[in-house]
């Protein structure tokens, strides 16, 4: 594979935008090569403090580029300006730059800087960007070696353990006992720590449940027992008077048989019947 070495020297930038509000920016910039195909290299320059608007840096990055993809126009110089900020770094702007540009404009006019202008993240042109760049000469490397990703497909693949060396069977070899495996015992759902309990109905136990031969004991209510209840006054010897009155009539009428019975015996003995 043919490739290229690549400087690049930041000078500075002029009238970038000012995303501090209070102090001064304090920026860097960084340089990314991308492209389709193209291994991707980043790369910054140190921190201008206090730079501002117009910082300045005169700092040399070196990449190395691949030489067909630099010809095709595939390789992309991207410099993004960022503000060095306590609660984190912020977006300044970008110049994106074709690397095969600036092979021809080295061809033509030498190593002179040149400037390129700064696009804000809204996609606005803000100020600009000076740098120097020098192309070196091709020169050979070997392709870079990509790791194996899969197995090959002729190495067997063990889809059971083996028994014992030597042996392509998972049991063991005859004249050894099987090995016995106790089954573990049961272990307690995680959440719990105790065993669950029957769940009880709404707000009060259910009644135990009768046991054979003997009848269910029943449950008494809520509140006080029933007294029982006092017969009334009067009830009583109404009925007691009513069975003496029964009584003596009986009596009465079995006494009036018997003086009529002796009555007409009487009679029959004085006409000599």
């Amino acid at each position: 594979m043919d490739c290229r070495p690549f400087e690049i020297t930041l000078i500075g930038a002029n009238d970038i935008k000012d995303v501090n509000t209070f102090s001064k920016m304090d920026v860097y910039a960084v340089v990314t090569v991308s492209g389709a195909g193209v291994r991707k290299q980043k790369l910054r320059t140190p921190v201008h403090k206090d730079g501002g608007t117009s910082p300045k840096w005169n700092h040399t990055l070196k990449f190395t580029l691949d030489d067909a993809a630099l010809v095709s126009d595939r390789v992309k110089i991207k410099i993004k300006l960022i503000s060095d900020r306590t609660f984190g770094p912020t977006k300044i702007g970008k110049a994106v730059v074709p690397a095969k540009e600036l092979l021809q404009s080295e061809k033509a006019n030498g190593e002179k800087p040149v400037s390129y202008l700064v696009l804000t993240p809204k996609g606005k042109t803000k100020g600009s960007v000076s740098f120097g760049y020098k192309f070196g000469e091709k020169f050979s490397a070997p392709l870079p070696v990509q790791p194996e990703a899969h197995k090959k497909a002729h190495e067997p693949v063990m889809a059971y353990p083996a028994g014992h060396a030597g042996s392509s069977s998972a049991y063991p070899p005859p004249g050894v006992a099987h090995p016995v495996y106790q089954p573990y015992p049961p272990q307690p759902q995680p959440g719990y720590a105790y065993p669950p309990q029957q769940q009880p109905g709404y707000g009060y136990a259910p009644p135990p449940q009768a046991g054979y031969g003997y009848p269910p004991v029943v449950q008494p209510g809520y509140g006080y027992a029933q007294k029982p209840q006092k017969p009334k006054k009067g009830g009583g010897n109404m009925a007691l008077g009513l069975g003496a009155g029964l009584l003596g009539g009986l009596l009465i009428g079995d006494m009036v048989s018997d003086v009529g019975d002796m009555a007409a015996y009487d009679v029959r003995n004085s006409i000599g019947i």
